[in-house]
């Protein structure tokens, strides 16, 4: 007989396939991330203001493995949060490629960015492997700002931890000039959009599940 802390443990490494879901719905992002017959532009005042820091280029590329140790972290954390915060962060995807589709912004980035130093050549990295479109809603802070509601379940330092890693997340998408102020609230109001829906989802589920439950136990005793 499987002991139950096993059987635990195995469903949890089982539910982290779910996470492949994310990488296949990231193709899209490729095939839209181009210019359409009609480009819009939501820069401010503000952001022309706004400097630019080719160092945070840092903390924006390391979203990718962020986001990919809070969701690993979430389901062995809290199974309920990890699934709630994965369905949100899959549905802020397929609604920002819908917005892409319909309504696609473009940003403009430095033009006088030297080649030289390991930042400023990261820097050029990213701008030559993301075209400047695809901004609104910002993908990078939808994420982020997934991970930080997500994180509540976390004990007090990983949860600050990860809160200061998505601002500083959030942060760098306007200092390295790939996308703007509209972005940024479109991807959080975004993000508690979805994160508020997808808890209502869950428990939705989960409840019609315990439903059928119920009904079968009370068909079970019915023919006893």
């Amino acid at each position: 007989m499987t002991h139950p802390t096993k059987q635990t443990f195995l469903s949890t490494w089982l539910s982290l396939l779910w996470l492949t879901v994310v990488p296949l719905l990231y193709i899209f992002y490729g095939i839209l991330n181009h210019p359409t017959e009609h480009v819009y532009s939501l820069v401010t005042d503000l952001d022309r203001l706004t400097p630019f820091v080719p160092s945070f280029i840092i903390p924006y590329v390391l979203w990718y493995p962020f986001i990919a140790s809070v969701l690993i972290g979430l389901a062995f954390k809290d199974r309920t949060a990890y699934y709630r915060t994965l369905l949100a962060l899959c549905g802020g995807l397929i609604l920002s490629y819908i917005v892409y589709a319909l309504f696609q912004t473009a940003v403009h980035r430095p033009d006088n960015l030297a080649q030289t130093g390991v930042i400023n050549r990261l820097v050029w990295l990213v701008y030559s492997h993301d075209q400047p479109f695809n901004c609104f809603p910002s993908i990078h802070v939808l994420t982020s700002y997934l991970m930080l509601r997500g994180a509540r379940v976390f004990g007090r330092t990983i949860r600050w931890a990860v809160t200061a890693m998505s601002i500083v997340i959030i942060a760098s998408t306007l200092l390295v000039k790939q996308h703007v102020l509209a972005d940024v609230v479109g991807g959080i109001l975004a993000g508690e959009l979805l994160y508020r829906s997808a808890g209502i989802a869950l428990s939705y589920l989960r409840g019609h599940r315990n439903r059928l439950t119920l009904k079968g136990g009370e068909r079970h005793v019915s023919a006893e």
